[in-house]
């Protein structure tokens, strides 16, 4: 985003004016990369509403990449002065698009709606610039889970762990008894993934805040984040030599079919298990990532609203804010996706046992500050540090010399890049 000409950016005003002119009235075009079934159907639901309002809804997916090739066009679209009127844009890159002067102000629509009251602070802070609205969060997905089969566990004589020792004991008896111990891929951000959940698990929160949120250079160089890096990389031995370059809903299959025994995954690996017919606490369990029960990572989706001249694209662009909000919508995009509502006053009737466990832990530790972004999944630090904090612990993963202390070494350089 830094990279887009200040030139290029003055001459998005005046072209989004001119395309406001000659745009149908109350036309909203969304970016998103939701094209997968369950995800099509939950944005089916925010297109009906948006009509019922009166409004145009023109669709613009881009699939792949997590995002990443979603971004690549919206980036060319605002210096080619052509923006959509929405994005789905999540974490510090909310800032950074913001910093540019090209997103809407929406505090009228959040303060009418009480957004404010609506949201954990920690949560509302990622969706404001200087204090102002300039995003609607969608949902909340919690990046960490344990999935286990419970099968698997009573075949190896073990039980699901709650912290890691009794990982490594479960893991160790898993293996005995010819079960992969621990599904992964062999991506960096599914190394990051662990990663982060060991740190949350091993160091704490105060920890994991100070380290991978803040970015403090003491706490990444500390004694902590050496014994965090030996835990993680001792993860591995218990992985199978087919994990590189795995797909992550590959490995949850592995759990599933009972190849595996368990897997460190944010829970869109639940939408796997129940599309496989799988029934949460009897065919599958969803437990806290060990020795994180108290605390909870999380990744938002969330649109921000670019500038419109438009009086009409102006009030479908409010309405579509609104509706992102709405308990309705709300509810029917998380049944659908495997995440939960990111409002917090929601009725849970409807969602399974994984599902309601993961809102009272998302309530409960919005207020005793254990609720934290995932760096992992781009809701911590800017992506230029993020990507190069990822490589580096998957650099370590896959090092069969580096040392912990080589790696706080490369993870300590990684955190300095802007």
């Amino acid at each position: 985003m830094n990279r887009i000409s200040k030139n290029s950016l003055r001459a998005v005003a005046l072209a989004c004016a001119t395309l406001a002119a000659s745009a149908q009235a109350g036309e909203v075009e969304v970016l998103h990369w939701w094209t997968s079934g369950g995800e099509a159907k939950a944005v089916g639901s925010l297109k009906a509403t948006l009509q019922a309002k009166g409004h145009t809804w023109k669709d613009f997916a881009v699939a792949g990449g997590g995002g990443d090739s979603a971004m690549t066009v919206l980036k060319s679209r605002v210096v080619s002065g052509n923006a959509p009127a929405a994005a789905q844009i999540k974490g510090p890159s909310l800032q950074e698009w913001a910093a540019e002067g090209v997103l809407a102000n929406m505090d009228d629509v959040a303060k009418a709606e009480q957004w404010d009251s609506l949201l954990p602070k920690v949560v509302s802070d990622i969706m404001k610039y200087k204090g102002n609205y300039i995003a609607a969060p969608v949902n909340v997905h919690r990046v960490n889970w344990l999935w286990a089969n419970p099968e698997a566990f009573k075949k190896a004589g073990t039980k699901v762990p709650t912290n890691w020792d009794e990982f490594f004991v479960a893991a160790e008896a898993l293996k005995k008894a010819g079960i992969v111990p621990v599904a992964h891929g062999g991506q960096n951000w599914q190394d990051f993934t662990t990663f982060e959940a060991v740190a949350l698990g091993v160091g704490g929160t105060e920890f994991y805040k100070k380290a991978l949120v803040q970015l403090d250079p003491a706490t990444i160089s500390s004694p902590t984040m050496e014994k965090v890096l030996t835990t993680f990389k001792k993860v591995k031995d218990y992985t199978d030599k087919n994990a590189p370059g795995r797909d992550w809903n590959l490995a949850t299959a592995m759990v599933i079919k009972g190849e595996a025994g368990m897997q460190i995954m944010g829970d869109w690996a639940k939408g796997e298990f129940v599309a496989a017919g799988k029934v949460p606490g009897k065919d599958f369990v969803c437990v806290a990532a060990p020795g994180t029960a108290k605390a909870y990572t999380f990744n938002i989706d969330s649109f921000a609203l670019f500038n419109q001249r438009d009086a009409e694209k102006t009030k479908a662009r409010k309405d579509l804010a609104v509706a992102i909000m709405s308990t309705e919508f709300q509810e029917t995009f998380s049944l659908n996706k495997g995440s939960i509502p990111v409002r917090l006053n929601m009725k849970m009737d409807k969602f399974d046992d994984c599902a309601k466990a993961s809102s009272a832990d998302f309530v409960a530790t919005a207020k005793t500050g254990a609720l934290v972004p995932s760096i992992a999944h781009g809701m911590a630090v800017n992506s230029a540090a993020e990507g190069a904090i990822k490589d580096a612990v998957s650099q370590y993963w896959n090092s069969d010399k580096m040392s912990a202390k080589d790696a706080m070494g490369k993870i300590a350089l990684a955190a300095k890049t802007r």
